[in-house]
Parts: C-alpha cells; sequence; structure tokens
C-alpha cells in the first residue's frame, strides 16, 4: 500500500480554501453543496489529502468570491519564501489567522478605525504576550496620549 504524503502545495492551497471559507461564513456543508460534492471531500480538500483540480479550483474561488490566484498567494513575505526561508512562523500565523478565533479577532479589530487605537491595542497585546513587537509598537505609539487621557 503506497502511504504517499501530501504536496507542501496541496497543503497550502487547502489551507487557503479554509481560510477564505471561514472568512465568507460558509460551513464545510454549504461549499459542498455549491461545488456538488461531499463535505468529507471538502475537509480532505482542505487538508491537502486530495488534490483539487483546474477546474474545481475555479469552482471554489467563484463561490468563495476571490480570483484563484488568491489560493496561491502568501500572507507573509513571498521573497523570504521563495529564497529558501522557510520558518514556522509563517505557519503559525496562517493557522491561528483561520482559526475561528483568528477570523472573529481580525474582524474585530478591522472595525476599529482609529490607527491610534489599534496600535495601542497591538501594543497591549503583544506586552501581555511579552513579545519582540511590544518594543516596536510602544515606540511608534510613543507620541500619542495615553488610552484612558
Amino acid at each position: 500500500m503506497n502511504t504517499k504524503a501530501p504536496s507542501q502545495i496541496d497543503v497550502f492551497v487547502g489551507s487557503r480554501v479554509r481560510m477564505r471559507r471561514l472568512m465568507a461564513g460558509l460551513s464545510q456543508e454549504k461549499l459542498a453543496d455549491g461545488l456538488g460534492i461531499t463535505f468529507q471531500q471538502v475537509q480532505k480538500y482542505e487538508k491537502g489529502t486530495n488534490r483539487i483540480g483546474a477546474s474545481r479550483l475555479q469552482a471554489i474561488a467563484d463561490i468563495l468570491g476571490v480570483h484563484p490566484s488568491f489560493f496561491f498567494q502568501e500572507g507573509e513575505d513571498p521573497a523570504g519564501a521563495r529564497n529558501g526561508d522557510t520558518t514556522r512562523e509563517p505557519s503559525e500565523i496562517s493557522s491561528f489567522v483561520s482559526s475561528k478565533e483568528g477570523i472573529a479577532l481580525n474582524r474585530a479589530f478591522l472595525k476599529i478605525t482609529d490607527p491610534v487605537l489599534r496600535k495601542k491595542i497591538i501594543s497591549l497585546v503583544a506586552a501581555v504576550a511579552q513579545t519582540p513587537e511590544t518594543e516596536t509598537a510602544r515606540s511608534s505609539t510613543s507620541h500619542a496620549q495615553d488610552l484612558h487621557g
């Protein structure tokens, strides 16, 4: 029995399908109904277990309201990926952004129109998480007035 691992490209494209489906608020069942397939097939596409053919990818793109090229675009620095930089961080970011929590957080954050408040929220979250972004966010908002003042 030949148990071949899925291609990295198939896994990436599948993760982008999942992310866009969640962003659009569609269930696997709804996407499957639109494609005329079972939700199990959608699961296999999203995991990269089954390769998505060109005509099927076009149909998915039409249902999800994006161009087929969307499924091949990196959210992070594509130049770094082309140069062989394969750190785990972009994968972790992509996983989070496509999770229910990540989508909810992004939707709420996008509703905040004040750029100063956005930077302060980033600074707050970075401080709570104790990440290197703490210093970057702090220095970019140091000239702004306090959140409560």
